[in-house]
């Protein structure tokens, strides 16, 4: 059996069990404590952040990779553009963005406290550079860079989901109406709601 080491808040977890849910890959999730971490998730992968997938012998401890090994058993609404070039081109520079600059944002807008350096409105405003982008790509279509989910839709979902939460008043007065729109989607969608069950 598949077992998936995951913390049910964990943005980069929530991303993991949300491609493992729709690829329909069996697997026994485990709910980490992050301040007790098991020894046996410590002995698959000595960083000892979540998500870790075991299957078949195989450790994948980056979510990221997770949601590629399930989406190559199994991608029925076609998530990785197969026959997509530039979409796959453009997958992999949003998500990379997310993960190298908007990460970094989100994490010193919503620990505001911890960065003195500056108040908590500019972090914000360094994060809304990657928003107004998101919501320019949906300008004539419901989901980021195609009619249908792709992997780039839901690798952001969580840190943008995120990012919302912080303030939400905030959020709901933005100009980010199809932001807005595609996120609230996610958020009562199936796929979402079935992973975040507690």
């Amino acid at each position: 059996m598949n077992t998936l080491y995951s913390f049910r808040r964990c943005p980069y977890a929530m991303r993991a069990r949300m491609a493992l849910r729709y690829c329909g890959v069996a697997v026994n999730i485990v709910e980490v404590s992050l301040k007790a971490k098991p020894a046996e998730m410590l002995a698959l992968s000595s960083k000892g952040t979540v998500p870790v997938l075991s299957a078949g012998g195989q450790v994948i401890d980056e979510s990221l990779d997770i949601m590629r090994w399930a989406l190559a058993q199994n991608d029925p609404q076609d998530w990785l553009l197969k026959d997509d070039p530039v979409g796959q081109r453009c997958i992999a520079e949003l998500i990379e963005e997310n993960d190298q600059v908007f990460k970094l944002q989100l994490n010193r807008y919503k620990y505001a406290e911890r960065y003195p350096e500056q108040p908590m409105e500019v972090y914000r405003a360094e994060g809304e550079v990657f928003l107004r982008r998101l919501d320019e790509l949906l300008q004539s279509r419901e989901y980021l860079l195609t009619n249908h989910p792709s992997l780039a839709d839901v690798a952001l979902l969580p840190f943008v989901r995120q990012f919302a939460h912080v303030d939400r008043e905030w959020f709901g007065q933005t100009p980010y109406l199809r932001l807005q729109a595609w996120l609230q989607r996610f958020l009562e969608s199936d796929l979402f709601t079935s992973i975040m069950k507690k």
